[in-house]
């Protein structure tokens, strides 16, 4: 099943069973077959993850989950791989916003990082404030200085807008949070050696 997807998108390697992955950079894009709860079939899910930060996981960020026509999550029944995977693949080829062809640019992740923590906003969803700083990092470690201004003033005008009871726990002022991720973006040395860190902890050197 993994090897089905992996010739669907050769452009990807199969980093664990059910798991493609490929890097831009200090990024990750990744097609996670999502195992459905009741262990029946899986749900292929696109996603990214940003070297960036110290996490135990790769995670799926900006996740995008095989829609129905209805919106509802598509689940690819194991018993139907065979019948059904082509226009899977088909399907979330068509859906998502960061192609799965041919390698997104960076300036194009993190636009859509950039989209996607404004659209939580006007939808009154929860600050994307991780999202955010991904966004930031992400393009300070790769040396793209317009990405990392664009990205502090859509950080600026979104923490003027984010209640205050939604934030995280340990948030402590706007102004705090700002200084701090400036700061982490300016140190591009670090930054990198905190990607290096993760290649080697998540196994992804032949990636």
């Amino acid at each position: 099943m993994t090897s089905d997807w992996a010739s669907a998108f050769p452009e990807f390697d199969v980093w664990r069973p059910m798991h493609l992955l490929r890097r831009i950079g200090p990024v990750l894009q990744g097609i996670c077959l999502d195992r459905s709860t009741s262990g029946e079939g899986y749900t292929p899910t696109a996603h990214v993850h940003a070297l960036t930060r110290e996490f135990p996981v790769i995670s799926l960020t900006l996740g995008h989950r095989l829609e129905r026509p209805s919106g509802q999550p598509e689940t690819v029944l194991f018993s139907r791989h065979e019948d059904e995977f082509q226009d899977a693949v088909g399907a979330l080829n068509e859906q998502c916003q960061l192609s799965l062809s041919e390698p997104p640019s960076l300036d194009e992740i993190v636009r859509e990082y950039h989209s996607v923590c404004l659209s939580r906003q006007e939808k009154g969803l929860p600050p994307a404030v991780l999202e955010m700083e991904d966004s930031i990092l992400i393009a300070a470690a790769a040396g793209r200085g317009g990405l990392v201004e664009a990205g502090i003033v859509l950080a600026e005008d979104l923490a003027a807008r984010w209640p205050k009871a939604r934030l995280p726990l340990d948030w402590v002022s706007a102004d705090a949070w700002l200084e701090g991720l400036a700061a982490k973006a300016g140190d591009r040395e670090a930054l990198e050696a905190i990607v290096s860190g993760q290649v080697r902890k998540h196994k992804l050197d032949k990636l």
